[in-house]
């Protein structure tokens, strides 16, 4: 290590062997780290040449997983703690959590406590191993998405080699807000928008949450208000370019016309999407639309022909809240939790919704299966009357999106009841969209869950099909 150390770096590091001692008590515990001397760029942008090692950790997480890390040494070490960063491969995303931000940053709280003699590198990196076995801070990517990220990590890898100032507004991709690693746009700034930016940034999911205010005028009511207390991260704008890139974009805008019938209405909406979504996707052409507009199903419908996505990058919220709490009520209210993580709300949002089950019980014989659906039923009924009277507040869809938001982004191969091409299902052969149980990641629906078979349930979801289908054809696209 010596060799690291020059007669003009001596004076630099003004304990330099107690460092000296240290690091090859870390080379000695993990031999695969490489040390080097590099330039670091602090956030103010001032620089310095220091002491780095980059290597592997050793993490369990159901299978064991070797996490890249890069650690650079102050000139004050061992009384000032190392700056840590993750230093994922081409084919590695960063998952934002308590101990890791998007740049790959590393916090914990033996950096935070950091105090000579007690604290080391070594039980630095115990802890780091601890915290990432708990919380795992990478994920591999596809192909299709490493080769969509390759630029973006490239820029982390500089950041984390010292090479970039840490408040660079390099344009990534082009676009004066491209490189958010993930990035949400509400567009439509009425309650419903400003309750999904309120609970999307709560989360905390998102490294930034745009806005999109289509309103004519000035900034007025809750949206004025999001501008008085600006929230970190939250961007309020009416230009569609600040959408680029978004990793999901929710649709909350719903016409304020003056249509006299329901058709009418639903054909004003549609009009207003026509002047949306072909912008939406020219600005992000690899996001998940999320619609929350109403009616959800038929919106969904209209954003998917509208941009010509594929389906599985296309979701309503549809039956998502009703589905939580549906099995809340089945856990807490009605103490049945061995029915609750079974249970779902599908079909139409609304007063045609129908509860349904993924559970499937192999029993002895038919009267047991019969006895057993018989009490599943009763049970339904009695949620299903509970649910009916709960509304659906903009606060409490606001939550429902940032809960969907969140499986997305940090792909989480979650299952959520949502509205999705039903066509090919239970003998559905129209192109409606419909809430069923489906696994969210990344790219939106990975996969449909197969429901239990109920003719009666197959009969509500396709008087539903048909009714939304017939709807559908009455509009102009």
């Amino acid at each position: 290590f010596s060799d690291y150390f020059s007669p003009s770096f001596s004076s630099q590091y003004k304990f330099r062997d107690l460092t000296i001692e240290e690091l090859k008590n870390v080379s000695k515990t993990y031999p695969n780290f490489t040390f080097s001397m590099n330039t670091y760029t602090f956030k103010d942008g001032s620089q310095k040449d220091l002491l780095n090692f980059s290597g592997t950790v050793p993490v369990k997480y159901g299978n064991s997983y070797n996490i890249p890390i890069h650690l650079w040494i102050l000139d004050s070490h061992p009384f000032a703690p190392p700056i840590c960063f993750l230093k994922p491969t081409a084919n590695m995303g960063i998952l934002v959590g308590k101990h890791v931000d998007a740049h790959g940053r590393i916090y914990l709280p033996y950096l935070q406590n950091w105090s000579h003699p007690k604290s080391t590198v070594i039980g630095l990196i115990k802890e780091m191993i601890a915290k990432f076995e708990e919380e795992l801070p990478l994920y591999s990517l596809s192909s299709s998405e490493a080769a969509r990220q390759s630029e973006l990590l490239s820029y982390i890898a500089k950041i984390t080699a010292g090479d970039a100032d840490m408040k660079s507004k390099s344009n990534i991709g082009g676009g004066k807000n491209k490189g958010c690693f993930n990035k949400i746009t509400v567009v439509g700034a009425g309650d419903l928008g400003i309750a999904c930016v309120l609970a999307v940034a709560a989360k905390g999911a998102a490294d930034k949450v745009v806005l999109l205010d289509l309103s004519e005028g000035a900034a007025k009511g809750g949206t004025m208000d999001l501008e008085i207390f600006a929230l970190p991260n939250v961007e309020i704008s009416k230009d569609f370019s600040t959408s680029a890139d978004s990793k999901v974009v929710v649709l909350t805008v719903n016409s304020l016309g003056n249509a006299q019938t329901y058709l009418d209405v639903i054909q004003s909406n549609v009009d207003l999407f026509r002047g949306i979504i072909p912008a939406i996707s020219h600005y992000s052409q690899n996001t998940v639309l999320l619609v929350a507009s109403h009616p959800v199903e038929v919106m969904t419908y209209v954003s998917w022909k509208l941009s010509a996505f594929p389906k599985s990058r296309v979701i309503g919220v549809g039956a998502n809240l009703d589905t939580e709490r549906f099995q809340y009520i089945l856990a807490n209210l009605l103490k049945a939790e061995v029915l609750a993580k079974d249970g779902w709300i599908i079909g139409e949002q609304g007063e045609d919704k129908v509860p349904s089950w993924t559970g499937c019980n192999l029993l002895a014989n038919q009267r047991e299966a019969t006895a057993a659906h018989n009490s599943r039923e009763k049970v339904a009924n009695r949620a299903m009357e509970v649910l009916k009277g709960k509304g659906q507040r903009s606060w409490s869809v606001g939550l429902s999106v940032a809960d969907l938001t969140d499986s997305i982004l940090k792909d989480k191969r979650k299952v959520h009841s949502v509205s999705t091409l039903a066509k090919g299902c239970y003998s559905i052969n129209s192109e409606v969209f419909l809430s069923l149980p489906c696994i969210l990641g990344t790219n939106g629906v990975i996969e449909m869950v197969e429901l239990e078979e109920d003719p009666l349930v197959q009969e509500k979801l396709q008087s539903s099909a048909g009714s939304i289908h017939d709807l559908q054809q009455q509009l102009k696209l």
